[in-house]
């Protein structure tokens, strides 16, 4: 799991049901054009399957792809006349956070001289199948502590050093409404529902500071979550697109640029709102 600071010079998601995480498309999107002062947002992001010591270092060429995609990000990201810098954060582990505050304030005043950043993206994540009867407490646990405990403490750890008039999104899913329910994601959902109520919680309590705090509940979404699950299964993409209003499948570009859009200014009178992204879920007439 990572978080990444980036500042544009400008500026700077689930398989079939797991959440959108996705740094490169919304990297594409996070940026502001003629804005007096520059931006700066954390976001976090890019873990893939359940986050077990197993799972995460399984192979010596999976922790190499990884750190080939943080690469990308970057290069995205200064191709787009910005920088980004990744930073190494487990968000299952709240005991991290203080440290990882640390790192990221040095960070930001070693690269742009500045003591806070602007805007917090909470998109980190993990998803995993698995019918009611079927899931075990070592997996609930799992989706507790990085889908709901981490956004929490992380957001807690963080706001000394996010701006006032800043912004959080919150990106949840929309497994949590009845466009996007689907046996085997009662955990998941459960604990994207928490981020939702929480969402409007941080939204009250924010706003003496001026900062604005929203949900982005994504549909099912083309993204590098699940080890690449559409492209590894790509017989169950039809079902979903028969499904959509819209008539195709989301990609990480799609639902960046609705994060994009709440975080700038053109939002700026909306807060404690979810937003669904998904292209219309199961708005077909195939429906």
């Amino acid at each position: 799991m990572r978080g990444a600071l980036s500042r544009r010079g400008a500026g700077p998601v689930r398989p079939d049901q797991p959440g959108v995480d996705d740094d490169q498309g919304l990297s594409r999107s996070l940026t502001w054009e003629g804005r007096a002062s520059i931006p700066a947002a954390c976001q976090t992001g890019r873990c893939a399957g359940t986050p077990t010591d197993a799972d995460r270092d399984t192979t010596r060429g999976r922790r190499q792809q990884r750190q080939d995609r943080v690469r990308d990000v970057v290069e995205a990201a200064r191709q787009r006349g910005a920088k980004a810098v990744p930073l190494h954060l487990d968000v299952g582990r709240s005991d991290s956070f203080a440290a990882f505050r640390d790192e990221a304030t040095a960070m930001l005043q070693r690269e742009w001289n500045a003591g806070s950043f602007d805007y917090l993206v909470n998109n980190a994540g993990f998803g995993q199948m698995a019918l009611f009867e079927d899931t075990s407490e070592e997996l609930f646990d799992s989706f507790m502590r990085v889908l709901f405990k981490g956004p929490y403490f992380l957001t807690q750890a963080l706001l000394p050093v996010l701006a006032d008039g800043g912004a959080i999104v919150n990106v949840t899913s929309n497994s949590t409404l009845q466009s996007g329910m689907e046996p085997g994601y009662s955990a998941y959902a459960s604990m994207k529902g928490g981020l939702t109520v929480l969402t409007r919680y941080m939204a009250k309590e924010f706003g003496r500071r001026g900062i604005r705090v929203n949900a982005v509940a994504p549909g099912a979404t083309r993204t590098r979550i699940g080890d690449d699950a559409f492209d590894r299964y790509p017989e169950i993409i039809q079902s979903i697109v028969e499904k959509t209003g819209l008539g195709r499948l989301g990609e990480a570009s799609d639902v960046g640029a609705v994060i994009a859009a709440v975080l700038s200014d053109e939002f700026r009178w909306v807060t404690g709102q979810s937003i669904e992204a998904s292209g219309g879920a199961r708005l077909s007439f195939a429906c």
